[in-house]
């Protein structure tokens, strides 16, 4: 098992060195890059698919020792891995998807001079989110959540000749860094509880119980906060948007594949601690349903296409927070796994289109594209009508299993939430495709040839798109429900009565669906570009956080430090020199000076021997 992490780490490891060699020695065709780069994913999987075999062979976890990596004294933690039901879940879309965005990847960055660096730290990020997902202990987990992070900043920031691109990598570094400052108090309070027992996944759960009720309320807290970073929750989701300044395969991958899936996974796979402080689940709910609808609201006022992709993944990672907050499990994961598949198809339609009209971002300066990409049209309609939650495509069985879960244990503001943000986003998201396909074009200029190598994996995320959610139809729709079975979440609701909800959401996504098309149906022509201000908190960071901490570091190193602790060292030196210059007379280098200090010297010992003195 441990070569499903091998086989991309030692590609982005090869992929490196033969850059390094191109670069110096003698240039590598992007033939040989692309190659491995797009194999090592797709190797994974199947090497994934053989664990799944032996995992319902035996019927039991398949679990990998690689050593030892820390003893003391009776204490061990090893570099191991784990195929279980949750992890081999993951690990095989993670593999599907990300093999799929490799692929594209090679189309959409042909032209870059960094072609072969760019398809290492892609291979590199993919590898982190395996060992993630992979782990059998939250200490080797770790280690892949930094990957995921250290990844993420390198290629958020990939075009750095732009100062703001920049800027975008420490921002989104940065806010991870605070969120994984509690995930390590979190994990730090943990270890020292009950790390003397073991602190793999399984020990874990045998004596979580011997925590105390007060501490492992803090724990929790803490290791949301890490989650909260990592998943672009309120209030540290402030990276998210400025993401998408890396290309956007690497947008792709980072909301569909890796890195923003991790705290969701992370509050699954520990579970077992989160069902005994249901408060503290309770607040992640509430944090994930304020988080959806603030991120539908705000992408209503986007014109950059991709920043509304990047608060649509905000708002629907949300609902995944509800559901795993609240203990369905099953749901929030069922809706990982379709968001996966629509929100790629997004991404790399919004690519396409990108490309086709030679960077151009703007929805506003687009229009028009239905009949001239109208494979794109087509595989973007697919991609918005799930995320929509439009029977009977994927996003529909996942979100309706979400709002029925609130629904049933009585979480009834939290359903009215998701109802609500259903139909923001199925406003947005039509306003986005109204404004990109309908209307006349804003430019009349020749568009660019979108490669093969980008259009086939969307085809392919279409499919996904449609059909990845009857692994989760209900029983009320005559359905297995094999999420739910998998992973629990069981419905003590009567089928009429999910009847109900589930036709309270569709009335709710319709009306969405038709103000879009009544405000936007002929394009731009009828609507002036906004400029959108996500509630002014990047304002208020800046204003409440950052400028103070600013201001404080600035008086540290100008007082505190200048004046305070270099300026008492410096006293001390200088008045250790002035004591030297003084002194200096005793050694001035005249031998008649020192002939006479001897004689002084030693008159002045014979006077004091003969008494004199």
């Amino acid at each position: 098992m441990m070569w499903i992490v091998l086989v991309p780490l030692l590609g982005a490891i090869v992929l490196g060195g033969l850059y390094l060699f191109s670069l110096h020695v003698r240039p590598v065709s992007r033939k040989i890059f692309f190659a491995i780069g797009v194999a090592t994913p797709w190797m994974s999987f199947v090497m994934s698919l053989w664990v799944l075999k032996t995992f319902l062979e035996q019927q039991a976890p398949v679990v990998y020792e690689a050593y030892t990596w820390l003893h003391v004294g009776d204490f061990h933690i090893r570099m191991g891995f784990m195929g279980d039901t949750l992890s081999l879940f993951m690990a095989l879309f993670i593999t599907f998807i990300g093999g799929l965005i490799h692929v594209y990847a090679g189309g959409y960055m042909a032209k870059d001079a960094g072609f072969g660096k760019f398809f290492a730290f892609f291979n590199l990020f993919l590898a982190s989110m395996l060992v993630l997902v992979l782990a059998s202990s939250p200490v080797v987990m770790f280690i892949g959540w930094e990957g995921v992070g250290i990844c993420s900043y390198a290629l958020i920031g990939y075009y750095h000749q732009k100062r703001a691109n920049v800027e975008a990598g420490n921002k989104a570094f940065l806010a991870n860094r605070v969120g994984d400052f509690g995930f390590i108090v979190g994990l730090c309070t943990l270890f020292v509880m009950i790390g003397s027992a073991g602190f793999d996944y399984a020990s874990l759960e045998e004596n979580i119980h011997l925590v105390e009720s007060g501490t492992l309320h803090f724990i929790g807290a803490m290791l949301f906060i890490g989650a909260m970073g990592k998943s672009a929750q309120l209030p540290l989701h402030v990276w998210l948007p400025d993401a998408m300044a890396g290309p956007t395969p690497v947008s792709a991958l980072i909301h569909a594949a890796t890195m923003v899936t991790a705290g969701v996974y992370m509050v699954a796979r520990l579970g077992f601690l989160y069902d005994l402080i249901p408060s503290v689940g309770l607040w992640i709910a509430y944090i994930g349903a304020g988080s959806s609808l603030f991120a539908a609201l705000v992408a209503t006022r986007q014109s950059d296409i991709k920043k509304i992709l990047a608060y649509s993944t905000m708002s629907q990672l949300g609902y995944m927070f509800v559901a795993v907050g609240i203990g369905s499990y099953g749901a929030g994961l069922f809706h990982v796994f379709t968001h996966a598949f629509f929100k790629a198809l997004l991404f790399l339609g919004a690519g396409a289109v990108i490309v086709a009209l030679g960077h151009q971002q703007n929805i506003f300066k687009m229009g028009g594209l239905r009949t001239r990409l109208p494979l794109v049209y087509g595989l973007m309609l697919v991609g918005t009508l799930a995320l929509c939650g439009i029977f009977p495509l994927a996003g529909f069985f996942s979100k309706d299993a979400i709002l029925i879960a609130a629904f049933d244990q009585g979480h009834y503001g939290l359903w009215a939430l998701g109802v609500a943000v259903a139909g923001v986003t199925a406003f947005y998201m039509f306003r986005l495709f109204f404004l990109v396909f309908e209307g006349s074009p804003a430019t009349e200029e020749p568009l660019h040839v979108v490669p093969v190598s980008m259009r086939w994996p969307m085809v392919v995320l279409a499919f996904g798109a449609v059909g990845a959610g009857w692994i989760g139809v209900p029983e009320a729709l005559g359905g297995e429900n094999w999420i739910g079975r998998w992973f629990g979440g069981e419905v003590h609701l009567s089928h009429a009565v999910e009847y109900a909800l589930m036709a309270g959401n569709a009335v709710a996504v319709l009306g969405g669906i038709g103000l879009a098309y009544w405000k936007f149906k002929q394009g731009f022509s009828n609507a002036p570009s906004v400029r959108g201000n996500a509630f002014y908190l990047d304002t208020l960071v800046t204003w409440g956080i950052v400028r103070p901490l600013q201001w404080v570091s600035a008086w540290i190193a100008k007082v505190a430090d200048n004046r305070g602790i270099d300026g008492t060292i410096m006293r001390v030196c200088w008045g250790a020199v002035r004591l030297g210059q003084r002194a200096q007379i005793l050694q001035n280098g005249n031998v008649r000076a020192y002939a006479f200090a001897i004689l002084a010297g030693v008159g002045a010992v014979s006077l004091y021997m003969l008494g004199v003195l």
